[in-house]
């Protein structure tokens, strides 16, 4: 692999073993990054290592669970102690819930939800941050959604915690940029990927592409662009905002 805009650079990517995660780790390793790949599963995210090694590039696996705070310390000393300094960081972990109308919501749920979705990306940014002071700058992107911009019945936990990640991001940036940190979020819209076409039917997944102004679901490696030109330095003076790759689904 040639590096190009990530050289010397160190990257954490959480839930980096599949979808939008996985294509993450792959562009910033083909760029130059040495990555961090951490997943709840070790062998999702030893999976994606190997195809970085294969390809030369230079990546780690590191099991993670994001909705506990002692594996994001973890996950930032792993990263120091294996590469030297930690300079980029995309919290991407995320889960959902079975749709429920609020008056039925299952509190368990809610709460598992809102760990991961929330509370996980508040402890990646918590020990994240100091390192990349530590470092001279770095530049994190969280992982959002188009249901940050907008609501969708049902999925109260999901919808509140995208919304709040938002909120979440600019306060981090505002702390954090004169430090040379940048922080910013990304919202996809519906991505294409084998768990959503499993589990809608034909006409489900026909209706849900023409609510994007695109007709089409998204690709991770669409996010995936969006995710690497925030954290290059081609976007330096891009900090504390909110960007969607949603097809067009929050125009309307």
């Amino acid at each position: 692999m040639s590096g190009q805009r990530f050289d010397g650079k160190v990257a954490i990517v959480t839930g980096g073993g599949s979808g939008i995660g996985a294509s993450v780790s792959r562009r910033l390793a083909a760029e130059g990054a040495s990555v961090v790949v951490t997943d709840i599963r070790l062998e999702a995210a030893q999976s994606v290592v190997d195809e970085i090694v294969a390809a030369g590039g230079s990546a780690s696996a590191f099991v993670q669970n994001t909705a506990k705070h002692e594996d994001s310390d973890a996950a930032v000393r792993f990263a120091v102690e294996t590469y030297g300094a930690l300079h980029l960081a995309v919290n991407n972990a995320g889960i959902g819930a079975a749709p429920q109308p609020i008056g039925e919501y299952d509190i368990e749920a809610w709460d598992r939800v809102r760990a991961v979705d929330l509370d996980g990306v508040f402890y990646g940014l918590r020990y994240q941050i100091p390192a990349m002071v530590a470092a001279g700058g770095g530049a994190i992107v969280n992982m959002g959604s188009v249901l940050g911009s907008v609501g969708i019945a049902q999925n109260a936990a999901y919808v509140t915690s995208k919304h709040a990640l938002i909120g979440l991001t600019k306060v981090a940036a505002l702390e954090y940029t004169s430090q040379g940190v940048r922080t910013n979020a990304v919202g996809p819209g519906f991505i294409d990927t084998p768990l959503v076409r499993s589990s809608l039917s034909a006409e489900a997944l026909t209706d849900l592409e023409q609510k994007h102004a695109s007709q089409r679901l998204g690709t991770d490696e669409e996010v995936a662009s969006l995710v690497l030109f925030l954290l290059s330095d081609e976007a330096s003076f891009i900090s504390g905002s909110y960007h969607l790759v949603d097809g067009g689904y929050s125009a309307q």
